[in-house]
């Protein structure tokens, strides 16, 4: 598959921040160099130069520069919009090739989708990252088709483990992945924005409510991934029976709030499922058409101009 001797060669198409992310992550291992990584956007240049000094890695800008970098890449990357993806694929399918490994970053975009679009038999790659990437400290769900190789396969999650932790899933748990680490980080947040502003209420200036916020937060995730204890257990070991902390869950319990997370988190999983599925039917409803005008075109004699 290799198309250097030494090192596979990753192409990214967009340059968002999830893909920034991921190389970010990349030109820190050993798995790739710079001179491995390549990354193209549609028309932004001058995030393509960007790129290109922060990480000395190759970029380009335009089909042109996609295609070329096509030629090399052994595992291509979609990172672009979803709003993209139907006309940038119909573009590159021809220059796509079966050996390589295909990647998407893109939310709700299904391997169905993604197989529709590419040549057949092309190996996915289905990926749900989250926002804690760009620090190092993401989670990923990673999910395969039947068509991806086991040395593909462990190349993948080499790649998403430069950007945190994976979790291998089957296709349709990544909506719940979503639910639980997708968009966990606001959640988490959130419980923040509350704590701050109690602390503010109850006379702390704000910087100094934010940081034992902030302090608080680290040390009780680090605990978990420590001790390796259930939460629950570490929970039960801080609670005094009539203490403090007790009457703090009760009040939390009073408002249902584990019954409010577990909905929110199911809810965001339902979304991501709604999404998905109107990215798809948009995706393959956008690929017929141009197919249609395509035959259009061919039936009426058009010649696209040329005398």
């Amino acid at each position: 598959m290799l198309t250097t001797k030494d090192q596979p060669t990753i192409l990214f198409i967009g340059a968002g921040s999830m893909a920034e992310a991921i190389i970010r992550g990349l030109v820190k291992g050993p798995l790739f160099t710079a001179g491995t990584i390549l990354a193209t956007t549609r028309t932004n240049r001058d995030k393509a130069a960007e790129l290109a000094s922060r990480f000395g890695i190759r970029t380009g800008c335009g089909l042109d520069a996609t295609i070329d970098f096509l030629q090399q890449a052994d595992i291509v990357v979609l990172s672009m919009k979803p709003k993209d993806v139907a006309a940038a694929l119909a573009e590159l399918k021809g220059h796509l090739r079966s050996s390589q490994l295909l990647v998407s970053v893109i939310a709700g975009l299904t391997m169905a989708t993604i197989a529709a679009l590419v040549p057949e038999g092309m190996p996915i790659v289905r990926t749900m990252p989250n926002t804690s990437s760009t620090i190092g400290l993401g989670a990923t769900g990673i999910s395969f088709s039947s068509s991806v190789t086991e040395a593909q396969r462990e190349l993948a999650l080499a790649v998403f483990k430069t950007t945190g932790m994976t979790a291998v899933v089957e296709e349709q748990q990544l909506d719940i992945v979503t639910g639980v680490s997708g968009s966990g980080p606001a959640y988490i947040y959130y419980m923040m924005e509350a704590l701050i502003g109690a602390g503010v209420r109850g006379g702390l200036p704000e910087e100094e409510a934010r940081r034992l916020t902030v302090q608080t937060v680290l040390g009780a995730a680090r605990m978990v991934e420590t001790t390796g204890e259930n939460p629950a257990e570490l929970r039960r070991k801080v609670t005094s029976p009539n203490g403090t902390t007790q009457a703090a869950i009760d009040t939390l319990d009073s408002y249902q709030f584990l019954e409010a997370v577990r909905k929110a988190a199911m809810r965001s999983a339902e979304r991501a499922k709604e999404l998905g599925e109107a990215l798809s039917v948009q995706l393959l409803t956008d690929k017929a058409e141009a197919a249609g005008n395509a035959a259009s075109i061919v039936g009426s004699g058009h010649d696209g101009g040329k005398r």
